[in-house]
């Protein structure tokens, strides 16, 4: 601690034992302030610069079931485009037979260092589809009124890019190319292999529908997040990123 200068200068002088605890009490306390002040700001400014990673909005965003397609941007790669009838892309390895329906328990994307179990979810009352709880980062949901992963038709899993307080599961997904592997493991202890044919990126009001939910086939996986521009009056994001998968294997776990 500094000395005490009574006359305002000379050598320092040791204040009395009583005044040494108060002065010290006052230093830290005064400290202790100024220190909480500046980490409250810095917060601030940190939060109001990255809105988009720390969840400001108390709604999040919903998958709308029902839209119009337009794809958008390419901010990585060059992603799939296509008009509204055009079905989804397809990889260059032949599709593998169908399988019978099972519930899928969890998705691994290696690439990405994804694995994370896999919750059922539905319509929420609004029409759009139930996201999983935002406070679970490392949580897929399934659209249980679609098709299984491996049973023909689509199935489509949905994840966050966020939480309020960390990225999410899917923050990555936009990196998946062409070529891509994904692994949906099933109740049945079967695995599901699917390789990635394309990577779309929509603006949420004029969604894919027939692409996403339209019938198929093959046994295809569609996994959704949200991509774009963060918007701070909604507090949601412009886009939705789509990968198109087709499942080109199988084997037993």
């Amino acid at each position: 601690m500094a000395g005490y200068y009574p006359y305002g200068g000379g050598s320092p002088v040791p204040p009395p034992p009583e005044q040494r605890a108060s002065t010290a009490l006052r230093t830290v306390l005064i400290v202790a302030a100024i220190a909480g002040v500046a980490t409250v700001v810095a917060g601030l400014l940190i939060v109001f610069r990255s809105p988009e990673e720390y969840g400001l909005a108390s709604n999040r965003d919903s998958l709308q079931v029902q839209a119009q397609p337009k794809p958008s941007g390419q901010p990585e790669q060059a992603l799939f485009q296509a008009a509204p009838d055009v079905p989804p892309p397809l990889p260059e390895i032949k599709p593998a037979p169908a399988m019978l329906p099972s519930t899928p328990v969890r998705l691994v994307i290696k690439r990405l260092g994804i694995n994370a179990p896999i919750k059922s979810v539905g319509l929420a009352k609004n029409g759009t589809i139930e996201v999983p709880p935002i406070d679970n980062h490392n949580l897929v949901g399934w659209y249980r009124n679609m098709s299984t992963p491996g049973e023909a038709g689509p199935a489509v899993l949905l994840g966050h890019k966020d939480t309020r307080t960390r990225s999410a599961v899917f923050a990555r997904l936009p990196e998946l190319r062409h070529g891509d592997v994904i692994e949906v493991k099933r109740q049945d202890k079967t695995t599901a292999v699917f390789t990635v044919g394309g990577v779309e990126q929509a603006n949420k009001q004029t969604f894919p529908t027939q692409r996403v939910y339209g019938p198929q086939e093959n046994a295809q996986l569609h996994l959704i997040t949200c991509g774009g521009t963060y918007n701070r009056s909604t507090g949601h994001y412009t886009d939705n990123v789509i990968v198109y998968a087709t499942m080109t294997s199988s084997y037993r776990s």
